[in-house]
């Protein structure tokens, strides 16, 4: 019989004896801040860091030349961590200042947290391929790089190609403000380009003659607009105008494209809308006698947590505790959550899901700029949808996986915002990394050790499976592109 405390001491020992050395991994991706299918030199960094650990890398997974698997030892089980690394754009900022600071305007940055997730997963591997080494115990580690989350959905090209075929479990993370078991479903997503042909005339001297690809593009997003009155209330889509056609007024502009995302619950869902936008852009073609060329980006579905590891995840969480975070932190947290309006401040995870014992807990925790608290679990909330998506979701669909996030910034901070760029090599972002870590592989760890545990989760999946069967939602024929590509 192994002892639960000594599996938690042992795991801890061995993240601590190597967290330095990957938090510089860390912080080296967060200066490259490369986007989607892009990120050569931060996949490279993990990819050498992994072999430094003695796992053999497979590069360019799945023909995506940013993806890559590491593996270490042999047998059963066969279990994974998925690390991310991509940033995103228009997100530059030094590190470490209370004030808006772009490097270089309009460049990337790590707004999400890519860097602490794929360098978190890392100390993870690791450290449970220590454990096996030290114990002399078989079954096998892998760490999946795997690119392009932000808009890319770079897990579903992996899953669809079979990357994660064999894998028993898997376990991922993801940067926060807060502790908590990522118990909510997400909402599945369809991406594509809708690209208008027409013909350029004078505007003024000879309008007849010419037909506007961006009428098109605006007829398309009014017809669009009408039809958010007649789908579910819990969908949603958005759109950019990548190509106006030009800067010339007086130019009928021949040329133009907009990129939708739709997202919904369900991937069924998600596709229905999807296609009734298409026919409103085929409608719009029709009216302005344009050509339309539509590309599908990406997709991914609603993410499905796995009860019996997300409970042992759980158990492990309180065991771990939440990260001890010193003075230094919290006055550093202070000035940057000051930088946040009222509104965001009190934009909580209770109050969005309108959970009890949720916002109980951020009663006692109020004024408190960094969370040493953990939220309760629900499992029961398996079936709920947060605002989000994420490409987790389809390895959910066909490994058992749990995922959590843990505190590396000032609480109520929201992602895909300049404070995150600059928290993301700070002691709070160290500290909290490390212990995303511990977490990880210490659940790994008492699976190993609990084989029907593993035997339970798989079951688990396999019974969803039999009402409804996994279909990936990317075509075959589409393959990933890097961003506007």
């Amino acid at each position: 019989m192994f002892d639960k405390k000594d599996i938690y001491e042992n795991v801890s020992a061995l993240v601590d004896s190597k967290k330095e050395k990957f938090l510089k991994v860390s912080d080296e991706i967060w200066d490259y801040a490369e986007t989607r299918f892009e990120e050569f030199k931060s996949a490279e960094c993990l990819a050498n860091a992994l072999e430094d650990e003695g796992f053999s890398v497979e590069r360019n997974s799945c023909n995506i030349e940013t993806a890559f698997v590491g593996t270490w030892g042999k047998g059963s089980p066969v279990i994974g961590f998925l690390g991310e690394y991509d940033a995103l754009s228009g997100l530059s900022q030094k590190a470490g200042e209370i004030v808006k600071s772009p490097i270089v305007d309009g460049t990337p940055g790590h707004g999400c947290g890519h860097n602490l997730l794929g360098a978190g997963a890392l100390m993870a591997a690791v450290a449970l391929k220590d454990y096996f080494a030290k114990n002399n115990l078989p079954g096998t580690v892998k760490y999946f790089g795997t690119p392009g989350e932000e808009g890319g959905s770079g897990k579903t090209y992996m899953v669809r190609d079979g990357a994660f075929d064999g894998v028993d479990i898997c376990f991922t993370w993801h940067p926060g403000g807060e502790n908590n078991i990522t118990i909510l479903s997400s909402l599945a997503n369809i991406q594509a380009y809708f690209k208008f042909k027409g013909k350029s005339a004078h505007a003024a001297g000879s309008p007849e003659n010419g037909r506007s690809a961006l009428d098109a593009v605006e007829l398309m997003n009014v017809g669009s607009n009408y039809l958010r009155e007649h789908v579910p209330t819990t969908s949603r889509f958005h759109y950019a105008v990548v190509n106006t056609g030009g800067t010339a007024p007086n130019v009928v502009q021949a040329e133009a494209e907009v990129l939708y995302l739709v997202r919904a619950p369900k991937i069924g869902q998600a596709k229905n809308i999807y296609e009734r936008i298409c026919n409103i852009a085929r409608g719009a073609a029709l009216m302005t006698e344009t050509q339309l060329e539509i590309n599908f980006d990406k997709a991914c579905s609603n993410y499905i947590p796995n009860i019996e590891l997300s409970t042992l995840m759980y158990e492990v969480m309180q065991a771990i505790g939440p990260t001890a975070f010193n003075d230094a932190d919290k006055a550093m947290a202070e000035k940057l959550r000051a930088t946040l309006s009222d509104d965001e401040k009190n934009k909580t995870i209770g109050k969005t899901n309108n959970i009890a014992d949720w916002q109980a807990v951020e009663e006692i925790a109020e004024g408190k700029v960094l969370s040493d608290f953990i939220y309760p679990y629900h499992p029961e909330l398996k079936d709920v949808s947060s605002p989000g998506s994420t490409d987790v979701s389809d390895v959910s669909w066909v490994v058992p996986t749990a995922q959590f996030n843990w505190s590396t910034a000032p609480r109520n901070t929201s992602a895909h915002t300049w404070q995150w760029v600059s928290i993301g090599k700070s002691p709070i972002a160290h500290k909290g990394t490390a212990s995303a870590a511990k977490v990880m592989a210490a659940t790994a760890v008492l699976a190993y050790n609990n084989p029907e545990i593993i035997e339970k989760a798989k079951a688990e999946l396999k019974k969803l499976h039999e009402k409804t069967p996994y279909e990936n939602p990317i075509p075959k024929d589409v393959r990933p592109k890097p961003l506007n590509k």
